[in-house]
């Protein structure tokens, strides 16, 4: 049996593969359009920074007081009272400890009634000697008698003497029962407390009854290696002394939880032997520490100038790429295109910029946003900061690195 279309359902056939084919043509043409070349990728680009910068050497340090003294009782006796609270700030004077003062008050006015008996006796034995002097001269008592009245003058002076030494003793001893603090700092925790029995006397066997340690200005010391110190003292005798013993050298310091070097302070001592069990020499600086957050003990970075200033290229640290263990930046050249420089860079900056010192010329542009997009051998759409269009650098043209 022989199929038959109906004329009108052949004219819509005809019509639907007509369709269909005029939809294939045009989506070759539009596959064709798609896979052409992509633009240029558009990348933003920059010159090199001049500045003048110096060259810093990091050392790893710790705070020390200026001043520290350990609070020791110089009469024995039972502590009293405590007129402090542990950690406190105190000035100078401050009465900090008061042992019982009632034994040394007994021995105070025992020390002022021998002194009394001994200038009585004096008083005595003057006017016996005077007696004395016109009875010998009439020959009324013999040179003996004279001699022992005259002995005994002497014997009561000396007497007065050791008599006045007893009672400037027994009024020091007094004064002793009262611990005050010799200078301004913060006072640690008391060792003892009252009722106890604490020894005065010579160091070793003294009781320790609390520390106070200074805190502003502050030092801060540090270790330089011997290599370090004898490039230091070489630039010192070439005239650009940084940090010789012979100069007060501005340093920077910064905490560990801190990402800048923002507290100034100088250099104010280096020791005059070089340890020979480490090869370092110590080092000293001050500090002002006004707010006290410097704290004895506490660690932190120094940052020491390793270098006379000198105009150097810098250039941020997001345009620097890595490639194992060398560094480079993208530069892109007269023609657009991108090549890869290997730099050698020097230390970083406060506001996140990086010495290059060597690799990168003055009117070189480098990528500093689309390393990503970027290839070396690539063509490229640079733009300056603000999507400016930059023009490519003409050969010979002068360049404007600085600003």
């Amino acid at each position: 049996m022989k199929l038959r279309l109906h004329p009108a359902s052949a004219q819509t056939i005809r019509v639907v593969m007509i369709l269909a084919f005029a939809t294939l043509v045009a989506s070759c043409g539009q596959d064709k359009k798609q896979g052409g070349a992509p633009p240029p990728p558009t990348v933003t680009v920059a010159t090199p920074i001049k500045r003048a910068v110096s060259d810093f050497d990091e050392y790893v340090g710790r705070f020390v007081p200026v001043d520290s003294v350990e609070i020791r009782a110089r009469v024995s006796g039972y502590l009293d009272s405590v007129h402090f609270k542990d950690g406190q700030m105190v000035k100078k004077g401050d009465l900090l400890f008061t042992i019982d003062k009632r034994p040394f008050q007994n021995a105070l006015a025992q020390a002022r009634a021998a002194l009394t008996l001994a200038k009585s006796n004096l008083a005595y034995t003057k006017s016996d000697l005077e007696r004395g002097q016109s009875l010998v001269t009439a020959k009324t008592i013999t040179e003996q008698t004279f001699e022992q009245r005259s002995q005994a003058f002497r014997n009561a002076q000396a007497s007065v003497s050791g008599a006045e030494a007893a009672l400037r003793q027994a009024e020091l001893d007094l004064e002793f029962t009262e611990l005050r603090a010799p200078m301004d700092g913060r006072i640690g925790d008391r060792r003892v407390s009252p009722g106890n029995v604490v020894a005065g006397g010579t160091i070793p066997t003294t009781t320790l009854l609390a520390t106070i340690v200074s805190t502003d200005p502050i030092h801060f010391e540090f270790t330089f290696d011997e290599a370090s110190y004898l490039r230091y003292e070489r630039l010192a005798k070439d005239g650009r002394d940084v940090a010789s013993r012979n100069a007060s050298v501005p340093i920077m310091l910064k905490l560990i939880d801190e990402d800048d070097f923002a507290h100034k302070g100088r250099m104010d001592f280096v020791n005059n032997v070089i340890d020979s069990a480490t090869g370092t020499i110590r080092v000293r600086a001050l500090f002002d520490n006004p707010n006290g957050v410097f704290t004895p003990g506490m660690f932190a970075r120094v940052r020491v100038p390793a270098s006379p200033p000198y105009e150097a290229l810098l250039a941020p640290d997001a345009a620097i790429g890595s490639e194992q263990t060398r560094k480079y930046v993208l530069v892109v050249g007269p023609d657009n295109k991108v090549a890869e420089r290997f730099v050698t860079l020097g230390q970083a900056t406060p506001d996140h910029l990086r010495v290059i010192k060597s690799g990168l010329a003055p009117g070189d542009r480098f990528i500093v946003n689309g390393l990503m997009r970027a290839r070396p051998g690539q063509k490229v759409n640079p733009q300056a900061e603000g999507d400016k269009p930059v023009a490519p650098a003409k050969p010979g043209a002068p360049s404007s690195a600085s600003r």
